[in-house]
């Protein structure tokens, strides 16, 4: 079985599944039920700062997004930071840390935007004995317009000026969470850099509204007839996620910049993907308030199956697909490929034909038996064919030799090219 051991800004951890600042990690009793079930470390629900605790709605705190089947593909949430006492929270962690030495224990903040209130509180954490801090400035709703979370996420000048805050008042390595609700997610990250940060984490939450209840006219979810914007996670985030870590990790002043990979990772599988594109480790949330703290000895097992059979040390996954991430205007526009059929697999339920036939390039023939075949001159290799088809490997693409002859165009494939050079390109034209 791999050794899926992680240090991470120097934290170390039996795996790299930490459980994401959230509900799951707002208490002693949580924590430690987490640990038991097999998570390598925890980011403990954001504390704020000392004083009358947060004030959270007593009505329902959560949207959601359902896929056909009811599986849950995302959640969009109301709650703010941890409601209950500073006091109270800080104790559990020294607890916590004490009686599980070997998981990485992490504490989120969240406090106002003044150098003395971050200074207060970093001092209390540091007395619990955790492993580092990871500053929040992604929540997109309730705290935001006190001027904390995103509020602060939003502008980089502040990003850097708390994170050196930060450093200069803590020994504790410094991880800035990140806000997804931004144009260029590369610029808070090259902020929290200068400022001494020794990490990212992203994607917090995305501002969203889920859905609106066509009876009463209000957002869900309602409160009194009410809604209001929240964050959004789960499955449904996971494609933009992995880009925005992707963007860190392979811009070049913020390369290298260790990243904590957050945003509906469900599966060992999606974790890999996000270390793949630079994660050194990940954190998880919706995943566990959808199925439970088990779920992650399935991403265990998963992940040291597919390790051990590569060969590959979780080091060598990290950053293996930044190099492959490119630029549009870089991919090959001489590679060409077509769709072909499996009859055998195929069970004649017509989406292919449909799709194509209605909203792509009439690449398909329907024979009067309904056997579906790709007429070549038309396909361009969109593969929405594949997208839309329900049995896995029925359709596929075959990619064209170089020297052959392309029915569609009546060109054979020649080598690489790339729309920096092309006679369309009047950038191209220009340069000449």
């Amino acid at each position: 079985m791999a050794d899926l051991t992680t240090t991470f800004v120097g934290i170390k951890s039996p795996n790299p599944f930490w459980l994401a600042s959230a509900p799951p990690t707002d208490k002693e009793y949580n924590v430690v039920r987490a640990f038991k079930a097999g998570w390598g470390g925890v980011v403990w629900k954001t504390l704020g700062a000392e004083g009358p605790p947060i004030v959270n709605v007593n009505g329902p705190r959560y949207g959601a997004i359902w896929g056909a089947d009811r599986r849950l593909l995302g959640l969009n949430n109301i709650e703010l930071i941890t409601d209950r006492p500073l006091e109270v929270n800080l104790r559990e962690i020294k607890q916590v840390k004490r009686d599980w030495p070997d998981r990485a224990l992490v504490v989120s903040l969240m406090v106002p935007c003044d150098e003395e209130s971050w200074k207060a509180i970093l001092g209390h954490v540091e007395d619990t004995g955790a492993d580092g801090v990871e500053l929040n400035f992604g929540c997109p709703h309730g705290m935001s317009e006190r001027g904390m979370g995103s509020a602060v996420g939003q502008v980089p000048e502040y990003i850097e000026m708390v994170t050196r805050w930060v450093k200069q008042h803590s020994r504790m390595p410094c991880i800035v969470k990140l806000t997804p609700n931004i144009t260029d997610v590369r610029k808070p990250a090259e902020a929290a850099k200068r400022g001494g940060a020794d990490a990212v984490s992203l994607i917090n939450t995305i501002n969203s509204i889920t859905s609106v209840n066509l009876e009463s006219f209000s957002p869900e979810p309602s409160i009194d007839g009410k809604g209001a914007h929240g964050g959004y996670c789960g499955p449904a985030v996971k494609p933009i996620a992995l880009s925005m870590v992707s963007e860190i990790a392979r811009h070049a002043d913020t390369a290298g910049l260790p990243i904590s990979g957050i945003g509906g990772i469900t599966t060992w599988r999606d974790a890999a993907e996000f270390m793949a594109l630079g994660a050194g480790n990940v954190q998880v949330c919706t995943a566990v308030m959808t199925y439970g703290f088990k779920i992650v000895q399935e991403m265990i097992s998963g992940l040291s199956q597919y390790l051990d059979e590569r060969e590959m040390a979780v080091a060598d996954l990290v950053g293996r697909a930044v190099p492959n991430v490119t630029d549009w205007q870089y991919l090959n526009l001489n590679y060409v490929t077509k769709a072909q059929i499996d009859q055998e697999l195929c069970i004649k339920c017509g989406r292919c034909y449909a799709a194509c036939e209605d909203t792509s390039h009439q690449a398909i023939a329907m024979g009067q038996d309904r056997t579906f075949s790709v007429i070549d001159e038309e396909c361009v290799a969109c593969n929405l064919c594949i997208d839309v088809c329900p049995v896995e490997n029925c359709i596929t693409m075959r990619e064209l030799e170089i020297g052959e002859l392309d029915p569609r165009t009546g060109r054979k494939v020649a080598e690489y090219a790339n729309w920096t050079t092309h006679p369309n390109n009047p950038m191209a034209q220009a340069a000449e």
